[in-house]
């Protein structure tokens, strides 16, 4: 493996380059897309429930370029930067890990990823890099394992990529270090982000594997399982010690929160190191939370959703129950929703105006979410969803990521065919 120029190279090399070949200017559009919503349908945002007037929005006329960074990926569902390096990790569902030269958009496949389960929604899924790299040289990845049996259940996994290995790219002594059980069948509902958070503590999201038992006995309420929640870990994937429940017997160790359906968005917002989710409601009543050790945020015995094929409300709203925390941010049902992917808080010099907005993925509605954000905690924040971005390019945006040193935001592609594009300043 070839080590790349330093840092302040590339920085160099990438603002040098930015807006010109392969880009095409665009600036914010107005609108929202429709259609019906939820995991794989179409859909589009309908607000917090809430008649407020939001605030000025003094990031809605900036305008950006799209670069191609590499294409050619086969449902991407992950990207990290790796520290004092600048490339670019991308995970692809069927299992493949690659490693992306941003510069020059050259890819390298990169050896030692877990064998997974790919199918339905499963496969390899996220990537996170040690908060210590290169000095701690884990990359950890998530996907969707099998059992002898055929049941499947959402796995981390650590293995190390050092930055000046000879040779072809490889991910050294990579082994499973936190399985969330049961295992179930199907393949569907695994969540699954990895996001480490200011302390150093790895917050795991793991799905409820699409269990239709609705009631208080459903595996997102049942707090012995690790369904359906975020865990929080060490770096070695034990169950943190300050974890609410350490103390519970009939509680996994592991758990952070629960009452989760299927989060598949997770990021640490900077100005307050809290721990923020997007995920999926069952039809409509998506949702943006803000994580709390120990919270219930209410699947499937409170939500914002309907039942599917029906505008008929799934169950009664967060609002109605005083033992769940509500989400800071909901499409309601028979709003469309904003099936999610992907997040992350801005925090980049390129769009200056953007800085402490969060920006979103949605899948079925087919375009980049921008959220600007005031107040904090789970019921102090205040969530208004902007114009639309890329909404004219027909994308499934799976996830995000911004680039350390140019402030560019990174964008992976779903589909089967897929760019890793990059939103550059005109």
């Amino acid at each position: 493996m070839t080590r790349l120029p330093d840092r302040a190279d590339r920085r160099s090399v990438l603002r040098a380059t930015a807006g010109f070949a392969g880009t095409a200017a665009l600036p914010a559009l107005a609108g929202c897309l429709g259609g019906e919503g939820s995991d794989d349908a179409d859909g589009t945002d309908g607000g917090d429930g809430t008649d407020a007037d939001p605030p000025p929005d003094d990031g809605a006329d900036v305008a950006y370029a799209v670069e191609t960074v590499a294409e050619g990926f086969e449902n991407p569902w992950g990207i990290a930067f790796l520290p004092e390096d600048g490339r670019l990790l991308v995970t692809e569902r069927p299992g493949r890990l690659s490693v992306v030269d941003p510069v020059d958009g050259t890819v390298e496949g990169v050896a030692g990823a877990p064998e997974v389960f790919a199918e339905g929604q499963g496969g390899l899924l996220d990537v996170a890099v040690h908060p210590d790299y290169p000095d701690d040289p884990r990359v950890y990845l998530t996907y969707s394992g099998a059992n002898d049996a055929g049941e499947s259940t959402t796995h981390l996994g650590a293995g190390r990529l050092p930055l000046d290995g000879d040779g072809a790219p490889t991910l050294n002594g990579f082994e499973p270090i936190r399985v969330a059980e049961p295992f179930r069948e199907g393949a569907n509902h695994f969540g699954s982000r990895a996001t480490f958070g200011p302390d150093g503590a790895l917050f795991l999201t793991v799905g409820d594997r699409r269990d239709t038992d609705f009631g208080p006995d459903h595996v997102s309420q049942d707090r012995s399982n690790g369904l359906g929640a975020t865990l929080r870990l060490t770096a070695d994937g034990d169950a943190h010690p300050e974890n609410p429940f350490v103390d519970d017997p009939d509680a996994a160790d592991a758990l952070y929160s629960y009452g989760h359906r299927n989060p598949q968005a997770m990021t640490v917002r900077p100005e307050t190191g809290a721990i923020w989710q997007c995920e999926h409601g069952e039809e409509d009543g998506d949702e943006i939370n803000v994580v709390e050790a120990g919270g219930n945020y209410g699947w499937p015995v409170a939500s914002e959703a309907c039942r599917y094929g029906t505008d008929d409300p799934f169950a009664p709203g967060h609002g109605e129950r005083d033992d769940v925390i509500a989400p800071v941010h909901y499409w309601p049902c028979g709003s469309g929703g904003f099936p999610p992917s992907g997040a992350v808080f801005y925090d980049g010099d390129a769009f200056p105006e953007w800085r402490g907005d969060l920006f979103a993925g949605t899948l079925a509605a087919r375009y980049l979410g921008r959220f600007t954000v005031a107040g904090t905690g789970a019921e102090g924040a205040s969530v208004t969803e902007r114009d639309p971005l890329l909404a004219d390019r027909g994308w499934r945006v799976r996830a995000l990521a911004v680039e350390p040193d140019s402030g560019h935001l990174y964008v992976a592609v779903d589909d089967g065919d897929a760019p890793v594009v990059r939103l550059v300043p005109e």
